[in-house]
């Protein structure tokens, strides 16, 4: 009876070192070049070595990726804040600016005939049309019907306040 002795190398072995090896080695950090600026007659030359009499040293930022996201970040105070100075509290609020919607998603709620809380009446009338029904009072409301061939189907109210939508309410009649 004769044995064989199988060799230990694989292919996945070696795929495993060599991953190691890179694994290892990239969170090494190098060292970082130095870069000179050198005038001379024919212009200004760039080098990695000094050159000519005056050589200066030019830094260079570092951009690699990685780090923190609170790198960048302002240092966090557990104060509350100030009291408004009497300056800012006699400057006038206003309160007929409606909510922002980014371009994106008012472009999307109009070519759906959506309106959402914050638009304004032009908005409105982009997305449902004229109304011939308008309340003033006690809360200005606009009312749409839809008709759903030929029969009264859906009210939709829209309820506005300081000429911005409110809330929207879709009623059966």
């Amino acid at each position: 009876m004769t044995c064989s002795r199988r060799h230990l190398s694989t292919p996945g072995l070696s795929v495993l070192v060599i991953t190691l090896v890179l694994v290892l080695y990239s969170g090494r950090s190098f060292p970082e070049s130095t870069i000179y600026r050198c005038d001379s007659r024919g212009g200004v030359q760039f080098s990695d070595q000094p050159c000519g009499p005056n050589p200066e040293r030019v830094k260079i930022r570092d951009n690699r990726v990685g780090g923190s996201l609170a790198d960048n970040l302002p240092d966090y105070k557990d104060e509350p804040d100030p009291d408004p100075t009497e300056e800012e509290k006699a400057r006038p609020t206003r309160d007929d600016t409606c909510r922002f919607i980014n371009s994106t998603d008012l472009r999307t709620y109009l070519a759906r005939n959506q309106v959402v809380a914050g638009m304004t009446r032009e908005q409105v009338e982009r997305a449902f049309g004229r109304t011939s029904e308008v309340y003033p009072t006690p809360q200005e409301t606009w009312v749409y019907q839809t008709k759903y061939y030929g029969a009264l189907y859906e009210l939709t109210y829209v309820y506005f306040r300081n000429g911005c939508v409110e809330r929207v309410e879709y009623r059966k009649p």
